[in-house]
C-alpha cells in the first residue's frame, strides 16, 4: 500500500517503549497521508509478540539480525516505498498534527532534503530533549549542539526558537527526509552502528548542495536514553569513536591538521578528567574509540576541501561553555 510518507519504528527489544509511544504515532498521524511501521532489528524479548496482539493494523517489517541503527534503516529505506521517510525513535510522543509540517517544508522548496520537528523532553514537556531540541547545529572541532541544548544544559522552551530556519543537522530522532536522496547519499554510514551517524548523513547532504531544517510548528517528545544511559561506556566509546570518523570523511582543507591537533588535546584531557575520577571504564572507552577510529579512517578518502557553512560554529562550543559560562544557543555569536 503507497501512501506519500512512510513513518519507520525501528524496534529493538522495546516491548515496553512500543506501548507507550506507539499508541500516539498511530492516533496522530493522518492516514491519507502517511503509513506507520515498525521495524523490528531482531529483538530477543516478546517485541514481535506484542506487535501482533496489541498492534495488529500497524504493518511490521521483521529482520533476521540486529543491523544497529544505521544498518536497519537502510534496509527498510531500500525496502519500503513511499516519497518521503520519517526515521522515528520508539521512544518518541508525537503531538496532534505533527506530520504535515514537516511534509510542507519540504514541499515548499525542492532544495530543502531533510526536516525534524522541535523535540522536547517526554519527561519534561516544557524542556528540550538532548537529541536534536530546535535544530542541530555544530562547532569546527566537529561537536554538536542544538538550538535549546548546549551540552549538558537544556533549556525550558518559550518559543525562544520556534523560528522555522536551517540547520547543519538534523536529529536521527525524528527525520523526515526525501527518500530518494537519501538513497543517492548511500543513507547512513553502518560503520557508526549507532550514534552521530545521522549528523555524518547531514553533512555529507550539506556537501552536496541540499538545505535542512527544523520545523517548530511540528512537536514531539522524546523520552531519550532508550538503548543505552548517557554516561555508558558503550555509549561513550561510539559517540568518540563516530565522531572522529565524521571528521574524518566530511573535514578537509588547510584546518584539518590543526582541528585533530586541537581534538586529541580535548580527549585527552576528558580522559583524564574520568581518571581522576575513578571512572576507568570511561577512560578506556576514549583510549578504544582512538584505536577503532585508525581502523575505520583507512576505508575513506580524505576530502579534498572544505565547503563553508553558517550553520558551523567557528570556536569551540566546550571552551564557550566552561570557560566563558556560554550555557545557551542565544548566547552564541556566529
Amino acid at each position: 500500500m503507497y501512501k506519500r510518507v512512510a513513518v519507520i519504528i525501528l524496534n529493538w527489544n522495546g516491548e515496553k517503549l512500543l506501548r507507550e509511544f506507539l499508541p500516539s504515532v498511530i492516533r496522530n498521524t493522518n492516514p491519507e497521508l502517511g503509513r506507520v511501521i515498525v521495524v523490528d532489528n531482531h529483538s530477543s524479548d516478546d517485541s514481535w509478540g506484542c506487535l501482533e496482539r496489541e498492534f495488529a493494523s500497524v504493518e511490521r517489517v521483521l529482520f533476521e539480525d540486529n543491523f544497529g541503527f544505521a544498518g536497519g534503516y537502510n534496509r527498510a529505506l531500500e525496502m519500503i516505498e513511499a516519497e518521503y521517510a520519517v526515521l522515528l525513535n520508539s521512544d518518541v510522543e508525537v503531538a496532534p498534527g505533527w506530520l504535515e509540517p514537516l511534509v510542507d517544508a519540504l514541499e515548499r522548496d525542492p532544495r530543502v532534503v531533510a526536516v525534524q520537528p522541535k523535540i522536547l523532553a517526554y519527561r519534561e514537556k516544557d524542556k528540550f530533549e538532548y537529541a536534536g531540541a530546535s535544530g542541530g547545529f555544530i562547532d569546527y572541532l566537529g561537536f554538536p549542539f542544538c538550538r535549546g541544548r548546549v551540552m549538558d544544559c537544556t533549556e525550558v522552551d518559550t518559543g525562544q526558537y520556534d523560528d522555522e530556519r536551517e540547520v547543519f543537522w538534523a536529529t536521527g530522532a525524528a527525520l523526515c527526509i526525501r527518500r530518494e536522496r537519501y538513497l543517492e547519499a548511500g543513507g547512513l554510514d553502518e560503520a557508526f552502528f549507532a550514534h552521530m551517524e545521522e549528523i555524518d548523513l547531514c553533512w555529507r547532504l550539506k556537501n552536496s548542495g541540499y538545505i535542512l531544517k527544523v520545523v517548530p510548528s511540528s512537536v514531539v517528545y522524546h523520552l531519550g536514553g532508550g538503548s543505552l544511559p548517557m554516561n555508558h561506556p558503550r555509549k561513550l566509546f561510539l559517540n568518540y569513536r563516530n565522531n572522529l570518523l565524521m571528521l574524518h570523511k566530511n573535514l578537509g582543507g588547510a584546518s584539518r591538521q590543526k582541528v585533530f591537533f586541537v581534538r586529541l588535546l580535548l580527549d585527552c584531557m576528558a580522559g583524564a578528567l574520568f581518571l581522576m575520577k575513578g571512572e576507568f571504564a570511561n577512560t578506556r572507552s576514549i583510549i578504544q574509540a582512538y584505536k577503532a577510529f585508525r581502523k575505520l579512517r583507512k576505508r575513506y578518502p580524505i576530502p579534498a576541501g572544505m565547503k563553508p557553512f553558517a550553520e558551523m560554529y567557528p570556536r569551540s562550543i566546550i571552551l564557550d561553555y566552561f570557560l566563558c559560562g556560554k550555557k545557551k544557543f542565544s548566547d552564541l555569536k556566529f
